[in-house]
Order: C-alpha cells, then structure tokens, then sequence
C-alpha cells in the first residue's frame, strides 16, 4: 500500500483530475445513478490518499482532512430548504395561487403561457426550479386537457422559466448556493446584481416564445370560460398549516434578507425555519421527502473536487485561465460567461460550478476580490442559463420532460434544442452586454 501511496503522491494531480473527470463521463452518460457515482469516487479519492482520513497532523489540523472539502453552508441550506418546501407544499397554496393567476387570464391561451412563464420564474426564484415544476405539471395538464389544445408550449415555457428564475437569487438554483459559499455573497449581493438581466432576459423569451408558438394556442369560448370560472375553494387543504409554513418560509427570507445587518447565516435561518416548522409534523414523514441523493450527490462530489484542490489542480487550472486570457477581466469574464453556458447545457451544472468555484477563489487570491467579483457573476449566469439549451441541461428538464412522456407527449431532444439555442443564444448576449456595461 505505501508503494501506490508513493506513487500517487507522485502524479497527485493527474490521478485527483483523472477522477474528477471519470466522474463527469459517468454522470453525463447517465448509466449508473449520479449519487453512485459521487460516493464511489470520494471512497476512492480517499482510499488513494489524495484526500486525509486523518482529522490532526500531530497537534494541529490537518487541512487536506476530507471533511474540511464538505462545504455544510451548501448541504444544511438545501436541507433546510427541502424541509421548508416540502411541509409548505402539502398545504396546497402554491397550487392555489398558480390557479388564481390561471383565472385571471380568463382561460385565453397565450395569456395562460405567459402567466405560467411568470408564476414559474418567481416561484423558481424563492423555491427551487425542480419543486416548482413539480407543482406546475399537473396544472399545466389539467389546462391543456380543458382547452384541448397540445402542452408542448406551456411544458417549453415553464422549462426556460425555471431555470430563468432560478438564477436571480441565491436559493434559487444549487450552483447559486455554491457561488454563494465560496464567494461569501449574501442573498441580498444576487439580488443585486442578477435581478436585472433575469428581469430582461425573461421578458426577452417570454416575447420571443409567444410569437413562436400564437398559431398553436387557440381555444373554444366555453372552454376558456372552464378555467375563468375553476372552483379552487378546496385547493387549500390546511389552512393553518399553510398560516404556519407561510410565515415560517417569510422570516427566512426575511433572515436572508438581513444578513448584512444580522450576520446570520442564510444556512442557519434556514436551518432554524425547518427546525420550527417540524416541531408540528412528524420528521420521519418530512425527512422521507428530502432528495437525499441530491445531498450525498453533494457531498460525494466536494470530495473528488477536494482532491484535485488538495494536489494543486485546481490551482493549476486557475493559472491556465490567467495565461490564456493574459490577465484580461474582460477576457476571463466572457471566457467563463460563454463556457459554462455551453458546457452547463451538456453535462450537469452543479459538478461543473462545484469545480469552478474553488478555482475562482485562487484567481481572486492571485489578482484581487475586485477582479473576480464579475467572474463569479459569469460563472452563476453561465451555468444557472445554461441549463435550457438541452433536454438533459439541468434537473427540472428532465423532470418536465419525463412527465410528458407519461402524459403521451413526448418532448423529443432535437425539438427542445431547437428551442434550446435560441433562448441561451439570447440568454447570453444579454448577459454579455450587462457584464460588460456594469463591471467592465
């Protein structure tokens, strides 16, 4: 065993990154389950030794301890988060305010896209994009069997709008909650900056998907009236429960919101929201429906990158970039914005920013927090809006896209990405124009 020690100390980095890119091929190939894979590679990664099993070196810390790598700022807020979510969804008022918004549009077609696309992209936002197509699909079916005409728009829309949404805040989509730990950025900081291009870029598609799909979104009279006049008195099924996890989900935002003033960390506020809210459930009933696979996917992946951090990998990668970009903000910028949009569309986003982030973090040690600030920026817009331009892009497509299979209609990979294109093409032009106009 010292042997192999000896000679994976010896090639450390090209072994760490051998793994982390094994682990890429087999979480795009999609073969074995993503959460295998990530557990596997981090036995291995500590097995060989390019990890610590060891939590001192004599008397002190040991820093390439595997548990130092496990970033828990990320793992208790998408805890929290899923336990928060999941009590406030069983009280039914997320689906009856997508039907009061549904009725508003007094059953007309295009008016019913666009007040998906929005109901989605704000709920994506606050939410997360994968629970908040969950609530929208059987909605969406139900309007679509009303109305008799075929899905495919509204399923398109709510797909690019999730993942829109999901890019404005910190909550929103997972590679935000890991820019948002290794930046240290508040909720507040992606408010701040991301509001905007998601305001305009959702605008933007929205637009651009009405004019695609008018000739499609045509309905009889009578049943536009249906849905005006659907009955969604009992749509709320505990109308205290929905007092509770409603007030519960406010104060932590409230908590994220005020960070700056508090100093609390959003995982803490979150963590105490859930905290409170299962004081008035039963756990084992609430913990069941947490994505644990999401989690151990989490942590299994911050291991593997955490060996090619601890063989200076990732700080070999960090001053790839510099070289190539020749020191240029503008240059590394547009390098990052344009290449995690399209490397987000192909292979899943969270193990592609779980491994940028740390490297950003050495190009804002080797340069300044002044010149990374917009990188983080082109990271989080480039994987979080990248995620549309395939079928496969990010977790709520294929949630959609598995759904309307079952529904008997199909969303086929070469018809998505036709659509796909346009709206991360326009997506990023966007983002390019706001980098360049506010930070460069």
């Amino acid at each position: 065993m010292e042997m192999v020690h000896a000679f994976v100390s010896a090639h450390n980095v090209a072994i760490s990154a051998g793994l982390l890119i094994l682990a890429y091929i087999f979480i795009a190939t999609e073969k074995i389950p993503k959460v295998t894979i990530a557990l596997l590679g981090a036995g291995i990664t500590i097995l060989l030794g390019l990890v610590s099993q060891n939590k001192m070196i004599g008397d002190g810390l040991n820093p390439h301890y595997f548990i130092n790598f496990v970033d828990f700022n990320v793992i208790f807020l998408l805890v929290s988060m899923m336990i928060i979510v999941n009590i406030s969804t069983r009280s039914g008022v997320f689906t009856w305010i997508a039907n009061e918004l549904l009725k508003f549009t007094k059953g007309h077609p295009i008016k019913i896209l666009i007040a998906l696309g929005l109901f989605t992209a704000v709920t994506s936002a606050f939410l997360d994009n994968v629970t908040t197509v969950i609530l929208v699909l059987p909605i969406t079916f139900a309007i679509a069997r009303k109305l008799e005409i075929d899905p495919l728009p509204y399923l398109l829309t709510e797909i690019f709008s999730s993942n829109i949404g999901g890019t404005a805040t910190l909550i929103g989509d997972p590679p935000n909650i890991i820019i948002g730990s290794a930046a240290g950025f508040s909720f507040m900081d992606f408010l701040y900056n991301l509001t905007i291009p998601v305001a305009v870029i959702m605008i933007v598609v929205l637009t651009i998907l009405t004019l695609l799909f008018k000739k499609k979104l045509h309905a009889d009279a009578d049943k536009m009236a249906e849905v005006a006049n659907m009955d969604n008195s009992k749509t709320i099924t505990d109308k205290n429960l929905m007092i509770r996890s409603m007030l519960v989900l406010g104060l932590v935002i409230l908590g994220f919101v005020t960070h700056d003033i508090t100093h609390i960390q959003t995982c803490v506020a979150a963590m105490l929201g859930a905290s409170v809210l299962l004081l008035f459930e039963k756990p084992t009933d609430i913990l069941r429906d947490v994505e644990w696979n999401t989690i151990f996917f989490f942590i299994g992946l911050f291991i593997i990158i955490g060996g090619v951090e601890a063989s200076g990998g990732i700080k070999l990668m960090a001053e790839w970039i510099l070289n190539v970009t020749q020191g240029s903000q503008e240059a590394a910028s547009m390098l990052i914005l344009w290449a995690s949009g399209i490397i987000s569309g192909v292979i899943d986003n969270i193990p592609y920013t779980a491994t940028m982030a740390p490297m950003l973090s050495v190009i804002e040690q080797a340069k300044s927090a002044e010149y990374a600030f917009p990188l983080w920026w082109c990271l989080s817009l480039g994987a979080c809006l990248g995620g549309n331009l395939t079928i496969i892009g990010a977790a709520a497509n294929v949630i959609v896209s598995e759904n309307a299979a079952a529904e008997g209609h199909p969303i086929a990979f070469m018809r998505f990405l036709k659509y796909g294109i346009a709206v991360v093409g326009v997506s990023l032009l966007i983002c390019t124009a706001y980098i360049k106009l506010m930070y460069l």
